[in-house]
């Protein structure tokens, strides 16, 4: 029997956790029109919403799309204000519960979490899974085909409902994942905060297998990018189908075919950003052309020390020095009066 979340309908929907969610939501935000606009009726706006929950008559409403590049092109679904404060109302009394669930080895979007301790985790299990340099370490990378457009929406909800009971809160959260699909029942919008936790809560089915089920012992997961660790190799070929017949039986999923790699740790291995050796590792060499050419659109002191301190993280002498030359040649040119 899984623990059950233990808060009730009345408590996400009441005005004090709709106005906390507004604080939360409104930090850095104060010069967006929409989020003006909102706050010049805040109390009515906030009081008028919690009555359309209670009442349960409230509607989600449409999403506005735009494209970023974070590196690689993505398409964000922006909701309005009113719903993006619901969702922040609904994430900051699951999130406590459902973090407690993870396994401590899942990096994404989670507090006291992220990319630098997941890649400090890598190196920690690098050295367990070679004995200290003195064996041969095999790891295995992949990731999901179209992670967040395939997410389907019957499986999350009733995963969903394996830890909620209250039928109010789940009607909710079916209003809220129904609001967005790619292709009937199916995928998250990017920009949703509850989309971050409704991931994980997702992926944590498949968490659980490869750690209690298949007993994987070195294994990290950050959203839907995944490396398990052995000097096994067979044991680590063995466990490519058990995992693509859970992914597609369980969660209507597919590993990407182009996207799975077992190589030696020797050899050389890219995640999150980085690649991996025995004993140190680089940055991507796309990460470095990415870091040049922001310096040169932006040569702000703020892009110089955003890079400076993304290469803190490894074994990046020769990067900072071309940043420091690259930024000084451009902040230069920047400037009308150099």
């Amino acid at each position: 029997m899984k623990i059950q979340f233990d808060k009730s309908y009345s408590e996400i929907i009441s005005a004090e956790n709709l106005f906390a969610a507004w604080q939360e939501f409104a930090v850095g935000k104060s010069k967006k029109a929409d989020v003006q606009e909102f706050a010049l009726r805040l109390v009515d706006n906030i009081l008028l919403l919690h009555e359309e929950l209670a009442n349960f008559t409230y509607v989600h409403a449409g999403y506005k799309a735009f494209n970023i590049s974070d590196p690689k092109p993505r398409n964000i679904h922006k909701a309005c204000v009113r719903d993006r404060v619901l969702h922040h109302a609904i994430y900051r009394q699951l999130y406590p519960f459902f973090d407690r669930t993870f396994i401590a080895d899942s990096f994404s979007c989670r507090l006291d979490k992220g990319v630098h301790k997941a890649i400090n985790r890598f190196m920690n299990f690098s050295f367990k899974a070679s004995r200290n340099n003195t064996r041969t370490a095999w790891v295995l990378k992949m990731d999901i085909k179209k992670f967040f457009a395939n997410i389907d929406h019957t499986v999350l909800l009733n995963i969903l409902a394996s830890y909620v009971s209250d039928k109010q809160i789940s009607r909710l959260m079916e209003k809220v994942i129904g609001s967005f699909s790619v292709q009937p029942g199916k995928g998250l919008p990017l920009g949703n905060l509850t989309s971050q936790l409704f991931c994980n809560v997702y992926m944590n089915e498949l968490d659980q297998l490869i750690k209690h089920k298949l007993k994987a012992k070195y294994y990290i997961r950050y959203a839907d990018d995944f490396v398990l660790l052995s000097e096994n190799k067979e044991l680590l070929l063995d466990l490519i189908a058990k995992i693509s017949v859970f992914l597609e039986k369980r969660l209507c999923l597919s590993l990407h075919p182009d996207k799975i790699v077992l190589k030696t740790l020797v050899s050389g291995v890219d995640f999150l950003g980085w690649v991996h050796f025995p004993r140190h590792r680089v940055l991507r060499t796309i990460t470095q052309r990415r870091a040049l050419k922001k310096i040169q659109e932006h040569p702000t002191d703020e892009t110089l020390q955003s890079y400076l301190g993304l290469a803190s993280h490894g074994d990046a002498f020769g990067f900072k020095q071309r940043i420091l030359n690259w930024h000084s040649l451009f902040r230069q040119a920047d400037d009308p009066d150099g």
